[in-house]
């Protein structure tokens, strides 16, 4: 099993459609006997929020979040944690909305130490 999630920092390695989540993104998770939980923000989004378990390198979990405009939505995703060759930790996530159309995939992990992606 990938270590814990618990206090570590992910961002996406690529932009998502327009509106949502992108490289400016940051998640702050947590992590306490088989539940996951996490906040959000950066980018479009305002403020983000989800919830739900994990069982060995399988997250199931819900996520909403505000955008910029205003606008609030909802979704479903089923992520696995990796651990990468340079110790950083990977989610491999598929997505569903379910407050609209869509679904997709994407990948989230700890950035490089020296990553200026902020800037």
């Amino acid at each position: 099993m990938a270590r814990s999630l618990d206090g570590l920092v992910l961002s996406p390695v690529a932009d998502q459609a327009p509106g949502q989540v992108g490289t400016r993104t940051r998640f702050t998770y947590h992590e306490q006997d088989g539940m996951i939980w996490a906040d959000y923000t950066g980018g479009d989004v305002v403020r983000g929020h989800l919830v739900g378990t994990r069982e060995g390198d399988a997250l199931d979990f819900r996520y909403v979040q505000l955008k910029q405009d205003g606008t609030t939505s909802s979704g479903h995703c089923l992520s696995t944690v990796t651990d990468l060759a340079d110790g950083r930790v990977r989610l491999e996530e598929r997505w569903e909305w379910e407050s609209q159309e869509g679904s997709g995939t994407s990948v989230v992990e700890e950035p490089l130490p020296d990553d200026q992606s902020d800037e």
